[in-house]
């Protein structure tokens, strides 16, 4: 194939690479996608939508926070621990480019928080049809190819990028491979990395963060997000930073289970660990990063959440805790459910008729866990919960046979970081400078969350994914028309 030429490559066909080639293409850029796979969207299909500080939605509502109040959320939630100056750009730029998305044709419902106590910054994707939920943002996904495409952003599928290509300092193309293993040379005046991060490399995984996956950490694995776009940065001289999971907490395996079964397993009683004890406020649950970073700290990485008969059929009528993603209200259906996981054969779900019987079962510490309801039955009697100040209404005694638990683990929405961007997202070289023509965007160099997602935010990940593309794309422009003077 002879060569292509384009002013700028984006490197991947995500959400990030979509909203960078479209934000290119409107400022009369010539754009190639290089997409490994063969549709386009990768995680961004199975999102919701992104956050959105001051947006034209929360201003409507008068939702707080504003950006500066934001800023100081984040900041002081992150501990100063990431860079300002990015997070910054990425917050003020996050509510113009929810009327960016609006302006292409992307509709949003209202604003929506997460859990008590989080932030409405979510601005969930208005789906082609049906209520919103997973995979939500496959409407926006189409919206930015739709309107690629009607630019003249050349899209090809199926053609991994290889490796960058450099000449006298600058990152002036690719090389890519296609569909029949030919090898194709693409130059560019500038290119933009948005491969989405190491989620589907166990290895890496291993190596980047200590977690094996499938024994101590259940992540999601978007197909294709191996790390590509990171290892070609780093060996263009990239600077290298902390990389991390996106932490969240899910059962090991979920055979057989209803989306009510999953959401009562999620309701705020009972969460011992091995040793059978309590180590987390149960209330907490909801924020999933906070339960993922408490379970990771726990023998072997897990934990059981554990009801009975009677918790069990308060459950049918209503639950103390709705969840945004999967709006479930209570489980009328719940002994079916629990036993069709059972019969499933779910190595994740467990009934017994004894507290002893239930720690054989899971493999909890049988005499510690029978203290442990006992002093945990006494706090609800009492209607004080002296160890971690769970709150009185939340607090049910565990007395009635039979018994249910489900396991837990670390989970993980993908990778987060790897390629060191400055507030331009232009990717930082070794030597603290700028790698000229390079620049990337989303996962692979989300490293602004510190230690632990800031879910107080919701809609951050993606938020950063379409807010770093176009603070990427509109940098590669005055970059680029700067070097044809």
């Amino acid at each position: 194939m002879d060569p292509l030429k384009a002013d700028l490559i984006v490197v991947a066909g995500g959400v990030a690479g979509l909203t960078a080639s479209v934000a290119a293409a409107q400022a009369g850029l010539s754009v190639i996608v290089f997409e490994k796979g063969a549709i386009p969207g990768g995680a961004g299909n199975k999102g919701m939508g992104p956050l959105g500080i001051e947006s034209r939605l929360t201003r409507q509502k008068q939702f707080s926070p504003t950006k500066d109040e934001a800023f100081e959320i984040f900041m002081n939630y992150t501990h100063w621990r990431v860079d300002a100056n990015l997070v910054r750009a990425y917050l003020n730029k996050s509510g113009d480019t929810i009327q960016w998305l609006e302006d292409l044709g992307v509709e949003f419902v209202e604003p929506a928080a997460y859990f008590p106590g989080s932030y409405p910054t979510w601005h969930i994707v208005k789906p082609a049809s049906g209520a919103p939920g997973p995979m939500a943002a496959a409407a926006m996904v189409k919206v930015l190819v739709d309107r690629g495409k009607e630019m003249g952003v050349q899209f090809l599928f199926e053609t991994p990028v290889q490796k960058l290509v450099k000449q006298d300092g600058r990152v002036v193309g690719v090389i890519a491979e296609d569909g029949h293993g030919e090898t194709i040379e693409a130059a560019a005046k500038a290119v933009i990395i948005a491969t989405g991060g190491f989620g589907d490399n166990p290895e890496m995984i291993k190596k980047q963060t200590g977690y094996e996956w499938g024994t101590d950490l259940f992540s999601f694995r978007v197909p294709g997000n191996k790390g590509d776009g990171m290892r070609m940065a780093w060996e263009a001289g990239a600077l290298a930073t902390e990389t991390s999971m996106e932490l969240v907490y899910g059962m090991p395996d979920d055979t057989g289970v209803s989306g009510a079964l999953a959401q009562a397993f999620r309701q705020p009683h009972l969460m011992v660990n091995l040793l059978g004890e309590r180590f987390l406020r149960e209330s907490i649950m909801p924020n999933v990063t906070f339960t993922g970073n408490a379970i990771s700290l726990q023998r072997n990485r897990c934990a059981f959440l554990i009801f009975d008969d009677e918790v069990k059929n308060g459950m049918k009528s209503s639950f103390d805790f709705l969840s945004v993603v999967h709006y479930v209200t209570s489980a009328p259906d719940l002994d079916t459910d629990l036993q069709t996981a059972l019969n499933s054969g779910n190595k994740s779900v467990f009934a017994a008729h004894s507290i002893e019987e239930l720690a054989n079962k899971t493999g909890i510490v049988a005499g510690t866990l029978t203290q442990t309801i006992l002093r945990y039955n006494g706090y609800c009697d009492r209607g004080y919960d002296e160890q971690f100040n769970k709150e009185h209404r939340y607090l049910r005694p565990i007395r009635k046979p039979r018994y249910f638990a489900a396991k837990f683990g670390p989970g993980a929405y993908g990778s987060l970081g790897g390629i060191k961007i400055d507030y331009k997202a232009e990717v930082i070289g070794r030597d603290w400078n700028p790698i000229p023509g390079l620049y990337a965007a989303g996962t692979d160099a989300c490293s602004i969350f510190g230690d632990s997602y800031v879910f107080i935010l919701p809609g951050n990940t993606m938020g950063f994914a379409v807010n770093s593309a176009r603070i990427a794309a509109e940098n590669a422009i005055v970059y680029i028309r700067s070097s044809n003077r």
